[in-house]
């Protein structure tokens, strides 16, 4: 006969491995890496996300390093190695790592504020330019931002080649600058002509975090504005970012990662707003296979990249 003592003790074994499971992945990872690509300078990332590192560290009950990748790469290889337990990618980046046998896995992406999952990749040149389409810039200067980068090289190449155009031979120079901010300065303070970047809304871009944050000036230093700025080319959606964890960590720790990430807007909203200055919702679940046709553009960009050469 099963009695309420049985039952009880039977609890109590569970609540005990549970516990028990949790020191021991614990015990295994005290502190573990956080890193993020490198979407603007290295001071504005650690400002954005030092809050949400501090949220993580306490919810995990272990200490969670930040690091600012130099390069896009550097978040893929870091995670090949090991030593990046967690990373949040660009999908390109993600596809390139998932591409090329990093065992990593995506388990949450950013919601726009419309609830939308996707972003674009435009082109942008000044404002007082006589640039009013990209047929206008033979010759000029493109500026691109990574090679790893969704919306700042491998989007760009493949709206060009749609558009019959191979920029390396088209533009007089293609230019990488590294991170999608110095992209705009490199645009605003004349080194390019062009200038590849990402674009949620009109309201939500990566420009116009930087001018809320006075980032952008002419050579002269004259402070620039949204309407010194034109779009003249507007990708396909492109599917929003990852954060994508070791595929080798212990379950109950991938689990508990997830849902402190899905718990982080309503447990610390004003660390989580800080990630998108306000403009995100709440991250949700996503998975490997959801990337999948980002693994197709960038096999073929690399196609396109090999018959050039």
């Amino acid at each position: 006969m099963i009695t309420r003592r049985i039952v009880l003790a039977g609890a109590a074994a569970l609540a005990f491995a549970g516990s028990a499971s949790a020191e021991d992945w614990k015990t295994k990872y005290p502190e573990i890496t956080f890193a993020v690509i490198p979407a603007e300078n290295g001071s504005g990332v650690t400002e954005r996300y030092g809050p949400f590192v501090d949220y993580l560290s306490k919810e995990l009950g272990i200490k969670v390093t930040l690091r600012v990748a130099n390069d896009y790469a550097a978040v893929i290889e870091g995670q090949r190695a090991g030593n990046i337990h967690i990373g949040y990618y660009g999908p390109a980046s993600f596809a390139r790592a998932r591409l090329t046998g990093v065992k990593t896995d995506a388990f949450v992406i950013d919601v726009n504020a419309d609830g939308s999952k996707g972003y674009y990749s435009v082109f942008y040149v000044l404002a007082k330019s006589p640039y009013q389409k990209i047929e206008d810039l033979k010759g000029k200067n493109l500026g691109l931002v990574d090679p790893n980068s969704t919306s700042g090289n491998n989007m760009p190449r493949f709206k060009l080649n749609a558009m019959g155009i191979d920029p390396d031979a088209y533009f007089s120079k293609v230019i990488f600058t590294g991170s999608h901010e110095n992209a705009v300065l490199a645009l605003a303070q004349g080194t390019v002509d062009v200038a590849a970047n990402w674009w949620n809304a009109d309201d939500d871009s990566n420009l116009t975090r930087m001018l809320n944050k006075n980032m952008v000036k002419s050579s002269d230093g004259t402070p620039l504005k949204k309407e010194d700025f034109r779009i003249i080319v507007k990708s396909d959606l492109i599917i929003n970012s990852p954060y994508a964890y070791l595929e080798s960590l212990p379950d109950d720790m991938k689990a508990a990662i997830k849902q402190a990430f899905l718990d982080a807007a309503k447990k610390d909203p004003e660390a989580f707003k800080k990630l998108s200055d306000g403009k995100n919702l709440p991250w949700q679940p996503i998975t490997n296979a959801d990337y999948d046709k980002t693994i197709e553009l960038i096999k073929f960009v690399d196609n396109l990249r090999k018959k050039a050469s």
